[in-house]
């Protein structure tokens, strides 16, 4: 694994996104390696409980720059299997047989924030923002949204994706993204506080658990996914979607037509 680090340790094990040069941006490959990585425990029953978290400052931040730059260029299937491969992995988080916690080090922002959110117990940092900023560049938060609105409920959800505004650790708490905020120098403790609970319960129960919740709170999981796909890779390409990459690249103020 190139960007990918996992660290066992009792009855869980730390899956620690490890591009902190990049601020653990969502390359292709770290999608890839985090759905294989998510994969290979599911079965078996060691270890209890998975924690996923980011080296350096950031937790992640969002899509990486050069998948940024190649997302306009992309046909329509490219960037379907781009959309697919995302949410594959929030799925694969959200509907995990083991319980996974999110130890938020830094800022989560985009693709990162959903990452994080769907994990089940969400712990962040005090100094850690968070943040939908698709709109800032005429991308759509389709895929997360899934998932936020329940979070959230939809006023609440309207008015982060729409603003597009960053939110500190304590407004995420409060909005339901977050589960608790914890001093910077005590997030590694209490993740593994939580880690050793959820590890002392029945495993079964925690897998059937996650079913039912999952089932009850999106029945229709699988459709709504492949709706939001569909949307992702047809507003990659769109006018708004074109010009706000390239303003973002270009370190200049979008002009909408």
């Amino acid at each position: 694994m190139n960007t990918i680090r996992t660290e066992f340790e009792d009855r869980w094990v730390w899956i620690v996104l490890n591009r902190p040069d990049k601020r653990n941006a969502l390359s292709a490959e770290l999608i890839a390696e985090l759905n294989a990585t998510l994969a290979d425990f599911e079965e078996g029953t060691e270890p209890r409980a998975l924690i996923i978290s980011g080296e350096g400052k950031a937790f992640c931040s969002g899509l990486d720059l050069e998948e940024l730059q190649q997302m306009n260029r992309k046909s329509y299937d490219e960037s379907l299997q781009d959309a697919q491969r995302y949410a594959q992995l929030l799925k694969r988080i959200y509907l995990h047989p083991k319980p996974i916690v999110a130890a938020v080090n830094g800022a989560a922002i985009a693709g990162g924030c959903g990452v994080a959110s769907v994990c089940d117990v969400t712990l962040a940092a005090s100094t850690a923002t968070f943040g939908y900023t698709e709109a800032k560049i005429g991308f759509v938060p389709v895929i997360v949204s899934n998932f936020l609105i329940r979070y959230m409920g939809e006023k609440n959800a309207r008015e982060l994706l729409l603003t597009a505004r960053l939110i500190e650790a304590a407004e995420a708490q409060r909005l339901g993204l977050v589960t608790e905020v914890v001093d910077a120098g005590q997030l590694r403790a209490r993740a593994r506080e939580v880690a050793r609970q959820l590890a002392g319960n029945s495993p079964h129960s925690l897998k059937a658990t996650k079913l039912l919740l999952a089932k009850l709170s999106i029945p229709d999981l699988e459709e709504a996914l492949n709706d939001a796909c569909e949307l992702n890779a047809q507003s990659r390409s769109a006018p708004d979607c074109i010009e706000g990459v390239a303003a973002f690249l270009e370190k200049r103020p979008p002009r909408w037509k």
